[in-house]
């Protein structure tokens, strides 16, 4: 689904990522791990049209593509959950999903929210997804922490979503709700959808992960199928213990 191929960035005389290359398959979790300021934040920047690379090439569903902006890379199908899930806690949840990609409807040549439109989407999005939340019209403050987790991914999951990155989407949560988030992220998998975990929880890579990347220093330290290693490796990997 996608292939980073020796892309690199910097900002000033701070190299942040290094020719990095590595690829994520369709219908797999890729998981992304290393340690704080390791170059994963600015990758996933990259991947998603914050940070256009200086050198190197993204190819994106067979096709080279070099994104200028977020919007670019989500018309592509490539959506992100960050860890802040920037959901809008005085909105409900229907109008979460459709945050900046509102339906309107035109009443005498007037452009007007088509609000029953959109709730009844809404409803039809969670619904396919089995995400356990309330009704799409409750407000997103009343909602547990994996409920609204659960929301954030619906909605980066809803829109013809390709590739799903998703920023810790765990790191917060208590057991349960860790499970049923986890439980969510496997069902898109199934579905076809390509997923990029960046986790530092290396249980949960195991867990979920079909393949995983180290990255250290601004570079790529490793690639292993989860089948083929366990978390002490990954974590002398990550630490630099071990070299790949």
């Amino acid at each position: 689904m996608l292939v980073v191929d020796r892309v690199a960035k910097s900002f000033g005389n701070v190299r942040a990522l290094r020719d990095v290359s590595l690829w994520l398959g369709r219908g797999q979790i890729t998981a992304l791990i290393g340690d704080n300021g390791a170059g994963k934040s600015t990758l996933v920047r990259t991947l998603s049209g914050v940070h256009p690379p200086d050198s190197g090439e993204l190819r994106f569903d067979g096709t080279p593509v070099r994104f200028t902006s977020p919007e670019e890379a989500r018309s592509a199908g490539i959506e992100t959950v960050h860890q802040n899930l920037a959901l809008v806690d005085d909105l409900t949840v229907w109008q979460n999903l459709f945050l900046g990609r509102e339906r309107i409807r035109r009443v005498a040549g007037l452009p007007l929210l088509d609000r029953a439109a959109m709730r009844e989407q809404a409803g039809e999005m969670l619904s396919r997804l089995s995400v356990n939340v309330p009704p799409a019209w409750a407000k997103v403050r009343r909602l547990s922490g994996g409920q609204r987790q659960a929301v954030a991914i619906a909605r980066a999951a809803g829109w013809g979503s390709k590739l799903v990155i998703m920023d810790e989407p765990t790191a917060a949560l208590g057991v349960q709700e860790t499970a049923r988030v986890e439980e969510l992220i496997a069902r898109l998998r199934d579905e076809g959808m390509a997923i990029l975990l960046i986790s530092h929880n290396f249980d949960q890579v195991m867990r979920l992960a079909d393949r995983v990347w180290v990255m250290r220093a601004g570079g790529l330290a490793a690639g292993r199928a989860t089948a083929d290693t366990d978390a002490q490796e990954l974590v002398a990997l990550v630490t630099g213990a071990r070299a790949d």
